[in-house]
């Protein structure tokens, strides 16, 4: 080997001090997860008597939706005959609206309570909210009842102007109601109907 034939340069090492002493790289942060919108659901709101029109347009004036029931019925005077609207389930008003709401709906003037099982408000599924609209629209004589009934199949109406209302039918006596369960326990509405305008429901179909 010739003398002055140069040799290669050693990249020089960090003595072990110098490793231990390096940042540590940050690790990744987890991604954040996505936060779960409120979800709405209506609830029904006890109201003072003759209270439930005020109600509902103070409700409608804070942009909370609301539903009040009403049905047009005839009414009789000594002198005249009047169609009138009146409340299909007197004193009672709904709201669809998210928890934080409840209390912007509790501090209406003339709401007395949020209707509540063991101490929560109960909420009111979609289908009898559609079942209410559906009454309000016809002219079936509905009668409010806090009776309890035996389990009955669940039908759905076929024809006339109760078409789509979906319930359980029940018999009582020579007639055949169907049962509407708004709110369990405690408040049904029951409507007369002919079984030829029905059609039996599976057992996994909402009501």
């Amino acid at each position: 080997m010739e003398e002055n034939q140069a040799l290669p340069e050693e990249t020089p090492q960090p003595a072990p001090e110098a490793q231990m002493l390096q940042p540590a790289q940050p690790e990744a942060s987890p991604p954040l997860k996505e936060l779960k919108k409120p979800q709405k659901a209506w609830y029904a709101v006890y109201t003072n008597s003759r209270a439930e029109k005020r109600v509902s347009d103070r409700l409608t004036e804070l942009g909370i939706e609301t539903f009040l029931p009403l049905q047009k019925t005839l009414r009789q005077w000594s002198d005249r005959k009047k169609l009138i609207e009146k409340p299909l389930i007197s004193s009672y008003v709904f709201v669809r609206i998210i928890p934080k709401e409840y209390f912007a709906v509790r501090k209406i003037d003339g709401v007395v309570k949020f209707i509540m099982i063991e101490g929560k408000p109960v909420p009111i599924p979609e289908a009898q909210i559609t079942n209410l609209r559906i009454l309000c629209g016809s002219d079936a004589e509905v009668e409010l009842s806090t009776e309890v009934y035996a389990k009955g199949d669940m039908v759905e109406v076929t024809v006339g102007s109760l078409n789509g209302l979906r319930g359980e039918l029940i018999r009582v006596g020579r007639k055949h109601k169907v049962v509407i369960r708004i709110i369990q326990p405690g408040m049904n509405l029951t409507v007369d109907i002919k079984t030829n305008a029905i059609r039996k429901l599976e057992k996994n179909q909402d009501i």
